[in-house]
């Protein structure tokens, strides 16, 4: 397979289509902007319909009715839009349907700016809508990853019927790095048949199927609940993704996420030419949460580097257990921590 020079929001377009995507939905918002323009523009080569929606509300209940009837869906977004999209986030999930949904985080909270930032940790991770319910989310480092994972979860959602989020800042969006693709789009009547999809298939099961999330019997609600639950724990179990460098001899381990995690490893290769040994701890998905990664830990301390206030820093506390200390640096408003200032933290940390 050629590798091609792509920027970051087309290369997830094209990974989604390569899925067998042949429905988007969605609205332009900055940092974003150029996945619903590229879709716009290949999606109905490829015999799929490109809908700009009226707004973030109205787009996310067209995947509802897309998703559904059966279809692979999906839509992105930044920061303030899936604040928007977080009713229809919790629909979906209380009537068990899968999507993908992109977030190209920016600087928050309200209208922000539009620089990049990791602020929606938290929405992301917790469900901002409301009920019990989780979303699978990856956050990917590399524009290649980024393809990889976006292609992955529309996977993800379809086995466990969820939807699903990918996540990066803005300038995982912006930034162009050569990526590969599978050479052909799948095709989406080969992929596993839907039998709970509302299709007008009667003929095919006998019965009707109906989308639904309101349970007007409380004991009928807490049995979904808990059947949900049973789903969660699978996805705990078996899509937990991380990467971990020299954690069996350091001195200090940086802990990030996405394109931070690439600053950080530069971070570490500087200490080291000063004699720090320090390993590291990237989330490749934020939940489920790869706690079992900061198990068993010899160094003393973790620096959790985020862009934002500190909430990423919530799940390295529940991992080590007290057993590390956890410190935190983070820059907000689409400042982006360099490389310089998180080995002067370090240093600080550690005494030097």
């Amino acid at each position: 397979m050629a590798k091609v020079l792509m920027k970051g929001n087309e290369a997830i377009a094209e990974a989604a289509m390569k899925a067998g995507c042949k429905y988007f939905f969605g609205y332009p918002i900055t940092p974003q902007s150029e996945v619903p323009e590229y879709f716009a523009r290949e999606l109905p080569k490829r015999n799929g319909c490109f809908l700009q929606a009226e707004s973030e509300v109205a787009a996310i209940n067209m995947l509802y009715g897309a998703s559904g009837a059966g279809a692979r869906v999906m839509t992105s977004s930044s920061s303030p839009g899936v604040s928007l999209m977080q009713e229809g986030i919790s629909y979906m999930a209380g009537a068990n349907l899968p999507c993908v949904i992109v977030n190209m985080m920016r600087g928050g909270p309200g209208l922000g700016s539009i620089q990049p930032s990791q602020t929606d940790y938290f929405q992301s991770t917790r469900g901002g809508g409301n009920g019990d319910y989780r979303t699978p989310t990856y956050a990917p480092s590399s524009i290649q990853e980024m393809v990889d994972l976006t292609m992955k979860a529309f996977d993800v959602a379809d086995k466990y019927r969820n939807p699903v989020f990918v996540i990066g800042d803005g300038m995982l969006g912006q930034m162009m790095e050569p990526v590969e693709f599978p050479e052909e789009d799948i095709d989406p009547s080969t992929l596993p048949y839907k039998d709970w999809a509302a299709d007008g298939q009667v003929s095919k099961r006998g019965h009707r199927n109906i989308i639904n999330s309101l349970y007007l019997s409380a004991d009928e609600l807490e049995a979904e609940n808990k059947e949900r639950a049973k789903k969660y724990q699978q996805i705990v179990e078996n899509e937990v993704m991380v990467e971990t460098t020299d954690l069996e001899d350091c001195d200090i381990v940086l802990s990030a996420y996405g394109t931070i995690a690439r600053i950080c490893k530069t971070a570490k290769a500087a200490l080291e030419e000063e004699g720090i040994k320090v390993g590291i701890i990237r989330p490749i998905t934020l939940w489920p949460y790869p706690y079992d990664a900061f198990k068993d830990l010899k160094c003393k301390d973790i620096l959790v580097v985020e862009m934002n206030l500190g909430q990423m820093i919530d799940d390295v506390k529940i991992a080590v257990e007290g057993k590390q200390k956890v410190h935190f640096y983070g820059r907000q408003g689409g400042e982006i921590p360099v490389a310089d200032e998180i080995v002067e933290e370090v240093k600080k940390i550690l005494g030097r």
